[in-house]
């Protein structure tokens, strides 16, 4: 039983959400923008906002569970501490964005952007 265990299934298995989730997350880290449904990006917006809030504290720590989280990706890490974190300083949270774009033409899904403010 998953009792109290929330978040969107988005029609996959454990495995492969969570390497969709964490895959986007890089992305967004990466590009500061990414197009996609309304779903994933509203369930990726908490997962970007707890990296960055983690990466500000800027300890070896924090460096320490960022990697964890990222193992192969080190010139996100990188990003995310060195340009990133020293740019939302003053801001406690609201770090990602999303905004609508329309709907996609071969099902009608909801389009949206998640972006860094």
């Amino acid at each position: 039983m998953a009792h109290r265990i929330g978040g969107r299934k988005l029609s996959r298995k454990q495995g492969p959400r969570l390497s969709l989730y964490k895959n986007l997350t890089v992305s967004v880290i990466r590009y500061e923008r990414v197009k996609t449904t309304e779903a994933k990006a509203k369930e990726i917006s908490g997962r970007v906002e707890k990296v960055i809030t983690l990466a500000k504290r800027g300890d070896l720590a924090a460096r320490r569970a960022v990697v964890a989280q990222f193992p192969n990706e080190p010139l996100v890490v990188n990003k995310l501490f060195d340009e990133i974190a020293p740019k939302y300083a003053g801001r406690s949270s609201g770090f990602t964005r999303i905004v609508r774009i329309g709907q996609r033409r071969g099902d009608a899904a909801e389009i949206v952007q998640i972006e860094l403010v």
